[in-house]
C-alpha cells in the first residue's frame, strides 16, 4: 500500500466519492460546486464521459488543492499521463491492472483500483494502491467484505462502489468499509445541479447518522 497524505486527508474530510459519468464540461462546475458546498472533496470524472479531460482540468483550476479531482474507467498507462496533464490526482480503474497502478504510484497520484477477490486485492497493494475499490459491490455483500478485512492490512482502505444508495451504508461500515463511490444514485447525465446538491446532502446526512461523532 503505497500511502498518499492527499488522498487520506480527503478521506478524512469525507470519504465520498462523486462518480459523475457522463458529465459534460459545460455543466461540471456547476455540478462540482452543489458536490462542495454539500460536503464533498472528491470527485471522479470517467473517461468514457463527453470531453472528460476537459472537465477534470477546469475542477482541477477552480479549486486546486481543496478538492481530489480525478478520473475513472482509466484502463492504460496513457491514459494515466493524461489524467496527470489535464491536473488530475486520482486515478480510479474497474480492474486490478499493475501496470496502471505502478503507473500512478510512480507520479505521485493516488491510484484506487477495482478488485473482487483477496488475490486481487493483495495485487492492486503490492504494486503501490493508495486504496482499495470493491466493485461491483451489487454482487457482492457486506459478509464478503467482513471475511476479507481478516486477512486484509488494517491500513488498506476500502471503498464500495456499485449500486450505494443513502440507506444502504451501515451495513458495509460495520463490515469494515472505509467509504463510498456513488454513482447513479448521485448523478446521472443531464441532471440539474441543485438535484445533485439534493442528493448529496443525503448521503452526508446518512453517513454523519451511520457514524457519529467521525
Amino acid at each position: 500500500m503505497r500511502p498518499s497524505p492527499e488522498f487520506a486527508a480527503a478521506m478524512a474530510r469525507c470519504p465520498l466519492v462523486a462518480i459523475l459519468r457522463g458529465i459534460r464540461p459545460d455543466e461540471i462546475e456547476g455540478v462540482a460546486d452543489a458536490l462542495v458546498e454539500a460536503g464533498f472533496s472528491m470527485i471522479e470524472v470517467p473517461l468514457n464521459s463527453p470531453d472528460p479531460l476537459t472537465s477534470i482540468g477546469r475542477i482541477a483550476t477552480r479549486y486546486g488543492d481543496g478538492v481530489l479531482i480525478g478520473a475513472g474507467t482509466v484502463l492504460s498507462v496513457d491514459q494515466v499521463h493524461a489524467v496527470a496533464r489535464a491536473g488530475g490526482r486520482l486515478i480510479v480503474s474497474p480492474n486490478t491492472d499493475r501496470d496502471v497502478i505502478a503507473a500512478s504510484a510512480e507520479a505521485g497520484l493516488a491510484s484506487l483500483p477495482g478488485y473482487f477477490t483477496p488475490s486481487e486485492a493483495f495485487a492492486a497493494i503490492a504494486a503501490g494502491a493508495s486504496g482499495l475499490k470493491l466493485f461491483p459491490a451489487e454482487g457482492a455483500a457486506p459478509a464478503l467484505l467482513r471475511a476479507q478485512r481478516a486477512v486484509l492490512p488494517a491500513d488498506a482502505a476500502v471503498l464500495i462502489v456499485g449500486g450505494i444508495t443513502p440507506t444502504g451504508l451501515v451495513p458495509w461500515l460495520e463490515a469494515g468499509a472505509q467509504g463510498f463511490g456513488l454513482g447513479s444514485a448521485l448523478y446521472r447525465p443531464g441532471d440539474a445541479a441543485g438535484l445533485v446538491g439534493d442528493r448529496a446532502r443525503a448521503f452526508i446526512a446518512a453517513l454523519e447518522v451511520a457514524r457519529p461523532g467521525a
